[in-house]
């Protein structure tokens, strides 16, 4: 039986697009989330690191009690990001699917993504400025 990760989908998955040295515990990867990806650890988010020679990812995950880290070894092959960051960003963001079939081996480079439907996702500001306008109106 294989081991299944499941998230829902208000988790977001941040891979880190420099290489990180995975002798580092939990403390430095939430440095490293700082740093890198920009983003609390402390979060819920999944937040994904790769050796130089990316034959090792660690994911690191906040589960309200605790740090989680999950650590995995290819013994032939290496991990591949999907895309390219933006211009400015150290980080790619992937969905559940595309961790899961990073972590398999699959190369998703070349895959082309059928259009879906995506809520857009609201900035803090946006949310500060609707509770601003929601207590102004009552």
């Amino acid at each position: 039986m294989q081991p299944v990760l499941t998230l829902p989908a208000s988790v977001r998955i941040y891979v880190a697009a420099e290489a990180v040295d995975l002798r580092r515990g939990f403390d430095g990867l939430a440095a490293a989330t700082r740093g890198l990806i920009g983003a609390d650890p402390l979060s819920g988010h999944v937040f994904v690191f790769l050796n130089a020679r990316r034959n090792r990812v660690k994911l690191l995950v906040w589960d309200r009690t605790g740090y989680v880290l999950v650590y995995k070894r290819l013994e032939r092959g290496t991990f591949a990001l999907p895309m390219q960051p933006v211009a400015g960003s150290r980080h790619v963001e992937l969905d559940g699917g595309e961790l899961g079939l990073m972590l398999e081996g699959l190369d998703l480079r070349g895959a082309r993504r059928r259009t879906r439907y995506r809520r857009p996702t609201r900035s803090a500001e946006d949310v500060a400025a609707s509770t601003e306008s929601l207590s102004a109106r009552q």
